[in-house]
């Protein structure tokens, strides 16, 4: 089996390609087994190996995987995810999602006293499970050209707290996902195909919509009233021409 990977060091970017002699392996271990038996300069993160920290979200033929999670059949491709800078090899930099999550306020802010039912759970047991893979934020259009787009994962998390009981602040959280958050996503859903979890980031944006409208947001991309009634107005005046007089 062939893998190419796309290198980063010393600021040079470059591809090197590697043989390896192992069959029905991970994307992890094919990465471990360079590092430990060809290059070991070759760097990459990791943690659990199971699925759960996200930390070695990578790129595997154009698609954002779980390296430990992704099984190898044929020659493969891998990068680092897209839409972060790159500090070496496959490690990027988190530092922007992780402010973004702060601004987002995807967190409890203000604690409440109240009785928490099985039903209360089922609201928060999807987004709860959120690795903070990067997954979404790289196969994002959005967050390609705006970083300061508060992006898929945050938005997720801001629901899953909107949704919490125990959070007696909510209006502070959909104020704080006005700008550069829910209204500045296009709903393309490929942060749905990308997450590992399975959560669809996509319509929990559309819930924080919703939320947001029946809180008095209002969502700026609806033209203005005084707009439609000047094209209503315009529309109304008598121009001589008929589209049906063909």
């Amino acid at each position: 089996m062939n893998v190419t990977i796309s290198r980063l060091q010393d600021k040079e970017n470059y591809i090197e390609q590697y043989k390896i002699n192992k069959g029905n392996i991970t994307a992890l271990e094919a990465l471990e087994y360079i590092k430990e038996n060809i290059d070991s300069t070759l760097t990459y993160r990791s943690g659990c190996k199971s699925g759960i920290c996200g930390s070695c979200s990578i790129l595997v033929n154009d698609r954002e995987v779980l390296a430990c999670k992704c099984k190898l059949r044929e020659d493969i491709t891998i990068k680092p995810l897209k839409n972060s800078s790159t500090i070496k090899d496959l490690v990027v930099d988190l530092e922007q999602t992780e402010k973004l999550l702060a601004k987002s306020k995807a967190f409890i802010e203000k604690a409440q006293e109240i009785d928490i039912k099985k039903e209360d759970e089922k609201l928060i047991d999807l987004q709860s499970t959120c690795i903070l893979c990067q997954n979404c934020y790289s196969s994002c259009p959005v967050y390609e050209v705006n970083k300061d787009f508060l992006g898929p994962f945050a938005l997720t998390r801001v629901l899953r707290y909107v949704n919490d009981k125990k959070e007696a602040n909510n209006a502070a959280k959909l104020d704080a996902i006005q700008a550069n958050g829910i209204w500045d996503c296009t709903l393309c859903g490929n942060c749905t195909i990308a997450c590992p979890q399975f959560i669809d980031s996509k319509t929990d944006i559309m819930n924080l919509r919703m939320k947001s409208i029946q809180n008095g947001y209002s969502d700026p991309t609806i033209q203005s009233n005084d707009f439609l009634n000047e094209f209503n107005n315009y529309n109304d005046f008598d121009t001589g021409f008929n589209p049906n007089s063909f």
